[in-house]
């Protein structure tokens, strides 16, 4: 039996698609003839029974492993044949080693993430530069990690989709206030650049679905400032049809994916995008960009536009909306594509290329 010590440390913070990747992987690992070891790098993490914690803090790791392969992850996880790294960084070990990789909008843009980020990134250059394996997501983010580290060693999984749970019969309280009976196109995410929100707005303003609503749910991020500012430029009767509601717990975020209109996801770049499959799966139409992914992933079941074309992604947001024809096209054919996306199959694949590292380490 393979034992591959696994990064858990997603798993202790936000819900995000990374924590819902880790979620995903390790329960269809659960499957096979693997053990896995969980560990995490964390002083303050509050563990299950059996994950390890490597025993510094997370952000005095980074800065060390960003230039020197000490300390080394050895002594807590040495019963393991691997390590894998399952958000861009895996400690210095003498045991073979995989990174998981979403995207490259880190590396891409610099400018545009946290200090903590970018150190992430050094680090994941020096994983790169001393052996590690890289899992890409997606053949688009494993392009764009070619045109960083030509000589890498990458292998393209796929992940899987997670059904939503089942919606309750009404949002909570607050969000029932906020979007009543009406209408809406959905946005799901962070409020980062990344996600494109405010040409979003801007296009929401010109679409001709006078009685929709455009609900936008998530956490703030480096692009509030921005998106409050496509806000305010609307007229008071178009402001008070954009619903921002914040983050929103695991119930409401079903019941807004599964009755809305359209799920909206104009994103400059995506390593993978959950919310297309959930929405897909929820039997609701998506319009989204050409950007990273995204069309590996949406295939012909969702509407793609020009990821900074405002007057495109108007029009195909009323086309959505509006045409039922459409519609019924989308549906059936978001349900059919997301059977394409299974936590088996990325967990069979993830096996065969922890076979592959360990015993290419193994060779003389």
């Amino acid at each position: 039996m393979l034992t591959v010590a696994c990064d858990t440390g997603p798993l202790h913070g936000p819900a995000t698609g990374i924590a819902r990747a880790t979620a995903g992987l390790l329960d269809a690992l659960a499957h096979h003839d693997v053990a896995v070891v969980p560990y995490v790098v964390s002083y303050r993490a509050q563990l299950e029974p059996g994950t390890r914690r490597l025993a510094l803090p997370a952000s005095l790791a980074l800065r060390a492993w960003a230039t020197f392969d000490r300390p080394r992850a050895d002594r807590f996880v040495r019963d393991a044949d691997l390590v894998h790294g399952t958000n861009y960084v895996v400690p210095p070990s003498s045991l073979p080693r995989v990174v998981s990789v979403y995207d490259c909008w880190a590396l891409d843009r610099p400018d545009l993430v946290h200090a903590d980020v970018r150190l992430a990134m050094r680090v994941l250059r020096r994983n790169i530069a001393t052996g590690a394996v890289v899992h890409a997501s997606s053949h688009a983010t494993a392009e764009r990690l070619r045109a960083h580290f030509p000589q890498a060693d990458i292998e393209v999984i796929h992940l899987g989709s997670t059904p939503l749970p089942s919606p309750p019969a009404a949002p909570g309280l607050r969000l029932g206030e906020l979007v009543g009976s009406r209408p809406f196109v959905l946005a799901m995410g962070t409020i980062e650049v990344r996600k494109n929100l405010p040409h979003l707005v801007r296009a929401f303003a010109s679409a001709n679905i006078v009685e929709t609503l455009l609900v936008i749910a998530g956490g703030d991020g480096n692009d509030r400032p921005a998106l409050d500012s496509a806000l305010a430029e609307l007229d008071p009767a178009l402001r008070s049809r954009v619903v921002v509601t914040g983050r929103v717990d695991d119930g409401d975020a079903s019941w807004l994916v599964h009755n809305a209109r359209v799920l909206a996801y104009p994103s400059l770049d995506e390593g993978f995008g959950f919310p297309i499959l959930e929405a897909f799966a929820a039997g609701v139409p998506v319009v989204a960009s050409t950007a990273g992914s995204i069309p590996e992933v949406a295939g012909d079941a969702a509407l793609l536009v020009d990821t900074h074309d405002t007057d495109q992604l108007a029009a195909t947001i009323t086309r959505a909306v509006t045409d039922d024809t459409d519609r019924t096209r989308l549906i059936s054919a978001g349900r059919l594509r997301v059977g394409s996306f299974t936590w088996a199959n990325t967990a069979t694949h993830m096996l065969t290329l922890y076979r592959r590292v360990v015993a290419d380490a193994v060779r003389p």
